[in-house]
């Protein structure tokens, strides 16, 4: 499986060194769950450093919603594979991942019960900048992705429809709504230099991982079969986890309870204590299963610091691989059918729908969850103007909400 197979034109002058450490970064400051990630990837690698479009970022985001597995973590590969091939996508979802990972992981060692209530305010100040971060993405992609009255109206209805019925049928069909009324009502509007044009390349590759992903659904629950308790018993659950949740995030908290709990690996109380440990930390929710294999009570993670370090590093493997080969599998061929004329337009339409979505979840559940009185308003205001005129840069945004999420819960 070659880079040059399965890669999308590469950055310029972009190495893998600066991939992983700019992905470290966000793996470090990415609060907010997986639409306020997908805004940060927007701010870092289509506003700031102009690395991709925002027609070709919204693409790959549309790309994300119709597969299953972590939307935000499977943009973040897809960034990483469109600026350095395959190695490209393992180095931008180790650094965006490894910093949450190591910190779960550790706490499912000690069986930690977490008081989130010692560090309300940082969680405050950090949820307020999220609001400001996803609202100065809408608001960039929305001047681009929907300049006319047709595609405004979809994302308004896009919105309504998703704020009516948050759930990830909904979400499906506004989609695939999105995508037909551009079909049949922005044909007209596709020009012969609209896009990015694709670049001839082998699909083998892309082949390979769609045989690996659809082969380990079958060959695993056999393997676990065989050993109900053992190694593959785990690797089975946590894959399928990944393989099979659709919307990413908080939706694949029922599918890991029934994988680990239900068997009796992981008892409940320690679940809930890693969940909310969770929301305590940046990055992919999907990291959650490095806090679960290391506290399992399996024959596969008995006690022993180095066996626990193994098995959390099996876990978070085993649920971010299906995601992976997802985007190794798919992007060959999204890239491909993007450009043709039919396509573009019907992305046209998709596109205007990811606005709305992305409207939606702004209303609800990150202005609800976040803002509760005035003061929270006007730190919300700052923010979105402070990256609206880039005075200072997005991690250091985070780093102030923290600190002054803390001083007003002191008050």
């Amino acid at each position: 499986m070659t880079d040059q197979g399965l890669a999308s034109a590469p950055g310029v002058g972009v190495g893998l060194w600066q991939i992983f450490l700019i992905f470290l970064r966000l793996g470090l400051t990415s609060f907010g769950g997986p639409v306020a990630h997908i805004s940060y990837f927007r701010e870092e690698f289509v506003a700031r450093r102009k690395w991709l479009s925002d027609a070709r970022y919204a693409d790959l985001v549309a790309l994300c919603q119709f597969v299953p597995g972590p939307a935000s973590s499977q943009v973040g590969m897809g960034i990483g594979m469109a600026l350095g091939g395959v190695r490209g996508s393992l180095v931008a979802w180790f650094g965006f991942t490894m910093p949450s990972a190591i910190v779960l992981a550790i706490l499912g060692m000690a069986f930690v019960s977490v008081d989130l209530a010692a560090v309300d305010g940082v969680i405050r100040g950090l949820k307020l900048i999220a609001v400001g971060v996803v609202a100065h993405a809408l608001l960039g992609m929305a001047r681009t992705l929907c300049p006319d009255i047709p595609r405004i109206l979809f994302a308004i209805f896009a919105a309504v429809i998703m704020i009516a019925s948050d759930t990830v049928l909904a979400q499906f069909i506004v989609i695939l709504g999105g995508m037909v009324a551009g079909f049949t009502l922005l044909r007209h509007k596709v020009t012969d230099d609209d896009g990015e044009h694709p670049v001839a390349r082998s699909a083998k590759g892309a082949v390979l991982a769609l045989g690996v992903f659809f082969g380990l659904l079958i060959i695993l629950p056999i393997a676990a079969g065989l050993d109900p308790s053992g190694l593959f018993a785990v690797i089975d659950g946590f894959y399928r986890s990944g393989a099979l949740v659709f919307g990413g995030g908080h939706v694949v908290l029922p599918l890991l309870q029934n994988a680990v709990v239900d068997p009796g690996w992981v008892d409940p109380e320690t679940f809930l204590a890693g969940y909310g440990a969770t929301q305590a930390v940046p990055g992919p929710i999907f990291t959650f299963a490095a806090y679960l294999g290391a506290a399992l009570h399996t024959g596969a993670g008995q006690t022993g610091i180095l066996t626990s370090a193994i098995t959390a590093c099996v876990t978070l493997i085993a649920i971010f691989l299906p995601a992976w080969l997802l985007v190794i599998g798919l992007l060959p061929f999204w890239d491909r059918v993007r450009h043709i004329s039919f396509m573009r337009a019907g992305l046209m339409g998709v596109n205007a729908a990811v606005v709305g979505l992305l409207a939606a979840v702004l209303y609800d559940p990150i202005w609800t969850g976040a803002i509760h009185d005035v003061f929270d308003i006007g730190c919300v205001i700052l923010a979105f103007a402070i990256l609206q005129w880039r005075v200072i840069p997005v991690w250091a945004l985070v780093g102030l909400g923290a600190l002054v999420g803390y001083l007003a819960g002191l008050i």
